[in-house]
C-alpha cells in the first residue's frame, strides 16, 4: 500500500475504494431493454449538509470509476488524481466528487463482459448498442440514489465531454455548471475513421471470435493494434519528437521487423498494457457510441441549448488534433447564442489531446476559479457550507 507520508504529500484523497450500485432495468434511447444494471464508482470528499456541493467527474475511452487516490494495496493513482483532492482543482475539501464507470465500459459496470442473465454467459455481442445518452442515463440514477437533486458541475473530457454535453441536452435542471474538455458535439469524419480502424483492428484478430472469446484466448493483437493507434491519436507531432525523436534501441536491427526505434517500442508496451486491464468488445462499444453520439440531433446546437441555466467552461488545446480547437469554439459558440453563460479557453500546449490529462497546472487555475464562481452564487449562505 502506498505509504501515508506520500499521500499526505501528493494531497491526495488517500485510499479509496470502489463502490457499487445497482437497478432493476434501463429502456435504451434504442427502446432495448437492459437489466439488471450495476454502476460501479467512486467518491471523494464530503457531500455537506444542503447537498449542493456535488461535483460529477465523467472519463474518456479507457477511463474508469477510479479518478483520484489509490486502492488498497495498490500504488496506481486514479487516472485524474492530479486535479481531483485536497486543495487541487476539484477541491474535496470543498467538493463531493462522484465518478462512475460508463455503462458498456468493463471495470464494474453492466457491459458486453458482464454475466447476461437470461444465458449465465457473458453478453459478448448480444449487448445491446448503447450511446452517450444511456451513459448518462445510468449515472442519473446513481446521482437520484445519492439523493443529490442537482449537480455543482459536471465535467470531463474526451469521451466524458461528450457526456457533459449530454447532461445540459438531457438533464439541464438538474446541472448548475459544465466544463466540457477537449470534446465534440459530434464526431468528424476523421474522428469516426480512426475509430473504425481500430475496431477493424480488433475484429480482424482470429481469436476475437464474433465477440465470443471469453473463456478463452483473447483478441490480444487485434485490441493492441487499436490502442497503438488510439495513442498515435492522442500525442502530437512535437510532443512525440521530444519524447522519442528517433532514438534507437540499443539492440535494434533496422532491417528485422522489431522495435528499432524507441517510439515503436513505446507503442507495442502500451497496446499490449491496454490488453491486460481493457475488454475488446467494450471497445467496440464504447467506440460506437462516441461515433453516433450528435447532442444536437442535426439540429442546430444553440437550439438544443436554448433556455439552459446554467454557466459553462469550455477548454481546448492548440495542439489537439484530435479533438481540434474549432469543435471546442463550436460548444462555445453555440452557448452564447443560447444565452448561456459561457466562457471559453485555450490552452497553448505540445501535448495533443493527452493535455487535458497533463496540462493540471493551468487547468487547476482555470477550473478552480470558476468553480468558486459557480459555488458561491449557488449558496445562499454565500459562504462554502461544508
Amino acid at each position: 500500500m502506498i505509504a501515508e507520508k506520500t499521500i499526505e504529500q501528493l494531497n491526495s484523497v488517500g485510499v479509496v475504494e470502489t463502490q457499487y450500485f445497482s437497478f432493476d432495468e434501463i429502456t435504451l434511447e434504442s427502446g432495448e431493454k437492459l437489466g439488471p444494471v450495476t454502476v460501479a464508482y467512486e467518491t471523494y470528499g464530503e457531500l455537506n449538509r444542503n447537498k449542493s456541493n456535488a461535483i460529477l467527474v465523467t472519463h474518456a475511452l479507457s477511463g474508469d470509476a477510479h479518478a483520484a487516490g489509490v486502492h488498497t494495496g495498490q500504488n496506481n493513482p486514479g487516472w485524474w488524481d492530479s486535479m481531483i483532492g485536497p486543495g487541487k482543482a476539484f477541491n474535496t475539501n470543498r467538493y463531493f466528487v462522484i465518478c462512475a464507470n460508463v455503462l458498456g465500459g468493463c471495470k464494474g459496470t453492466t457491459g458486453p463482459s458482464s454475466r447476461d442473465p437470461k444465458t449465465g454467459r457473458p453478453y459478448a455481442l448480444e449487448f445491446p448498442l448503447i450511446t452517450i445518452g444511456d451513459m448518462v442515463e445510468c449515472q442519473k440514477r446513481l446521482i437520484d440514489y445519492l439523493g443529490i437533486d442537482s449537480l455543482l458541475a459536471v465535467a470531463g473530457g474526451s469521451m466524458g465531454g461528450m457526456q457533459v454535453l449530454s447532461w445540459l441536452a438531457k438533464y439541464p435542471e438538474k446541472v448548475r455548471s459544465a466544463l466540457p474538455i477537449a470534446t465534440a458535439a459530434r464526431h468528424s469524419p476523421q474522428q469516426i475513421a480512426f475509430d473504425e480502424v481500430g475496431r477493424q483492428a480488433i475484429m480482424a484478430d482470429p481469436y476475437w471470435n464474433f465477440g465470443n472469446y471469453y473463456g478463452g484466448a483473447l483478441p490480444a493483437k487485434g485490441l493492441a493494434v487499436a490502442r497503438m493507434i488510439g495513442h498515435i491519436t492522442y500525442m502530437s507531432d512535437v510532443s512525440m519528437a521530444d519524447k522519442f525523436g528517433r532514438q534507437r534501441k540499443n539492440n535494434g536491427q533496422p532491417f528485422k521487423f522489431i522495435d528499432y526505434f524507441e517510439v515503436e517500442s513505446y507503442l507495442r508496451y502500451r497496446g499490449n498494457s491496454f490488453v491486460r486491464r481493457f475488454d475488446a468488445n467494450s471497445y467496440l462499444y464504447l467506440t460506437k457510441a462516441m461515433d453516433n453520439f450528435d447532442v444536437s440531433q442535426e439540429r442546430p446546437l444553440h437550439d438544443v441549448l436554448n433556455g439552459i441555466d446554467a454557466k459553462v467552461l469550455v477548454i481546448a488545446f492548440k495542439s489537439d488534433w484530435l479533438y481540434p480547437a474549432y469543435q471546442s469554439k463550436e460548444i462555445a459558440r453555440a452557448c452564447k447564442l443560447s444565452g448561456i453563460e459561457a466562457t471559453y479557453c485555450e490552452i497553448d500546449s505540445t501535448y495533443g489531446h493527452d493535455a487535458f490529462l497533463l496540462e493540471f497546472e493551468q487547468e487547476t487555475h482555470l477550473v478552480s476559479h470558476f468553480l468558486k464562481k459557480v459555488f458561491f452564487e449557488y449558496e445562499v449562505t454565500g459562504s462554502y457550507d461544508v
